[in-house]
């Protein structure tokens, strides 16, 4: 009988999404753009356009691909260097596509660990360095969403445009993401052996039951794994931490370079309100959160801008920069995946 991780390779890869989910996520991210730039007057403002302003989306540029790079070097490090440096980009950018073109509630973690799986190493350890990427990202929640309260303070984070029950709604969500850390953290770095029984239970369901044995072989390699993790120095957490943060920080700042490149604006308040806007994206049950990121775009940067016409344009380079890119090159990796003779 072939072992799950067997398994996992020979699964052609574009079994696990969906052409139609695509399709509608670029559907309805250029409807959204499409209605902002005509509400906001954007053909009016491309005679404004100058290329002078080439510089600044040329550092928006860079820093998408720095991003990418920080991403992968995070799940380099965490897979004790075992994939190389290809391989690991390729798993970024094929993650990236899944979460573009998958409901941003489910995102794309699945995926990237099934393309580990391909990329030689076994299930059980793709899966721990997965959750332990997740565990970087919600440790990094629980640090950033307390300044976002401070900052609130003293800037206005969330602008009046969201309304009463829109922060309300946000801070709820807030307090979910904290709480799911605290969860996820006590389950890795506390007792992995939870995960296991969690796993144990859910195997026993109607359907589930003959896949016991291998969902179990390597839930037992994945506690091993997170366990040989947990080993470690507190260096490597604090390593993998700070690997993390940076590229969180260039994402977050991407959307400020953009607006910076168009129009003089408050740096620190525009960055603020990227951690805030990016934050609430992740609840967008659309996939990529194509239509709701646009419109959050809108509605926290917007203001920001002396000339409205600009929104629009903005918005379009964004999603070009983050969303678009990441479609093309993911459509490249899968079709790489897709190659019976390329194997990790």
């Amino acid at each position: 009988m072939a072992t799950q991780p067997d398994i996992v390779r020979s699964t052609d890869p574009r079994g696990l999404l969906s052409t139609r989910y695509m399709w509608i996520s670029i559907g309805l991210s250029v409807t959204a753009m499409a209605a902002v730039m005509w509400w906001t007057g954007a053909p009016e403002g491309m005679q404004h356009v100058k290329p002078k302003r080439l510089p600044g989306l040329g550092i928006a540029l860079a820093a998408t691909f720095l991003r990418i790079w920080l991403t992968a070097a995070k799940i380099r490090y965490l897979a004790d260097r075992t994939l190389s440096w290809a391989a690991t980009l390729r798993i970024v950018l094929f993650w990236d596509f899944a979460s573009a073109v998958t409901p941003s509630t489910v995102g794309g973690a699945p995926v990237a660990t099934y393309v580990m799986s391909r990329e030689g190493i076994s299930l059980g350890q793709s899966g721990a360095v997965m959750l332990y990427s997740l565990l970087l990202d919600q440790l990094l929640y629980v640090a950033i969403i307390p300044v976002l309260v401070v900052a609130g303070f003293y800037y206005e984070v969330f602008p009046d445009d969201i309304g009463t029950i829109g922060v309300g709604a946000l801070w709820f969500g807030f307090a979910l993401m904290l709480a799911y850390a605290f969860i996820l953290a006590y389950g890795i770095l506390r007792n992995p052996a939870v995960l296991r029984t969690v796993f144990d239970n859910v195997t026993k369901l109607p359907g589930l039951r003959r896949l016991r044995g291998n969902i179990m072989a390597e839930m037992d390699r994945l506690v091993d794994f997170s366990m040989t993790l947990n080993a470690k120095k507190r260096g490597f957490i604090l390593n993998a931490f700070l690997i993390s943060t940076a590229g969180w920080v260039v994402r977050f700042a991407i959307p400020t370079i953009v607006v910076l490149s168009f129009l003089p604006a408050d740096e620190l308040l525009s960055f603020a309100r990227s951690v805030g806007m990016t934050l609430a994206g992740f609840f967008m049950p659309t996939p990529g959160g194509s239509g709701g990121a646009e419109a959050l775009f809108a509605i926290f940067q917007g203001p920001l801008f002396d000339r409205p016409e600009f929104i629009g344009i903005a918005i379009f380079m964004w999603r070009l920069l983050t969303f678009y890119v990441s479609i093309g090159l993911g459509m490249m990796v899968l079709a790489w995946y897709a190659n019976p003779d390329n194997r990790g």
